[in-house]
């Protein structure tokens, strides 16, 4: 783009990388512009259209999953509807019910740490992701119109069906590869499915680098639930694998007096 263009505009929100594959940050772009001998102008894009427009929600999750320090401690003031789920039954009625009245417009989405069976590609009655007994299938793999299908409200998106979708309302099922433990939120990509090629390479590098390794992995693990809680234009309902890390949520939804 730089090499075949006088101007070029990229927009880049690093907060969307997902994989270890990814490209395109600020500083590979800088590098390549350097190389051509274009000038280059930062500007930062201060507000967004998303989640009822307000970037307060965005600001609140990006502290809360300690992505980066934001003035946004917890909701008050903030039109948006985020629950934190007791279990994921609640949150798949709540979205079925949502689903009913928003004409289509909900989906549940979960991180990617549960295999993806081969069995069962095509078979919504084959439930992928297990927690106690309740049971739902990543989606079916004969479809590729996941966002628009009528059924698929009773299957779970992963990060890959769903990033740059969007929808009213998301119901997010986090797994035990993003954890409160010690005071702070940790990811473990030990955790993630052996079916998911986000992390590939991920435990070479870790043998090698062990610092950069984990550091790689958490941004991509809290960025990508970041976008899977982002995906929800109106209200998102969230049901933790770990309970400490639904507890910590709970309290950082609070009001500060509350607190």
């Amino acid at each position: 783009c730089i090499g075949a263009s006088r101007f070029t505009i990229f927009l880049i929100d690093e907060d969307q990388r997902i994989t270890t594959k990814d490209i395109g940050s600020v500083k590979e772009i800088e590098k390549w512009a350097n190389e051509a001998g274009a000038e280059v102008t930062h500007m930062e894009l201060v507000s967004q259209f998303r989640c009822n427009g307000s970037d307060g929600y965005l600001a609140w999750l990006d502290n809360t999953l300690e992505i980066r320090d934001t003035a946004n401690w917890d909701m008050e003031d903030i039109d948006y509807d985020i629950q934190i789920l007791d279990s994921p039954h609640d949150m798949r009625d709540i979205i079925i019910e949502k689903n009913y009245v928003s004409n289509n417009r909900a989906r549940i989405l979960a991180g990617y740490c549960w295999n993806w069976l081969k069995d069962g590609v095509n078979n919504t009655d084959v439930h992928d992701i297990t927690i106690g007994d309740f049971g739902i299938s990543w989606n079916l793999k004969n479809t590729s119109t996941f966002a628009i299908d009528e059924t698929s409200v009773n299957e779970a998106g992963c990060i890959h069906t769903s990033q740059g979708l969007e929808f009213d309302y998301v119901g997010v099922i986090i797994g035990n590869d993003m954890r409160y433990e010690n005071g702070k939120v940790i990811t473990d990509f030990t955790q993630r499915a052996k079916t998911d090629q986000s992390l590939k390479g991920i435990k070479t590098m870790y043998r090698e680098d062990p610092v950069k390794a984990l550091s790689a992995a958490d941004e991509i693990i809290k960025n990508t639930y970041r976008t899977l809680m982002t995906r929800g234009m109106k209200g998102c309902y969230v049901y933790c694998v770990d309970n400490k890390l639904a507890e910590y949520l709970r309290k950082c939804l609070k009001k500060c007096e509350d607190r």
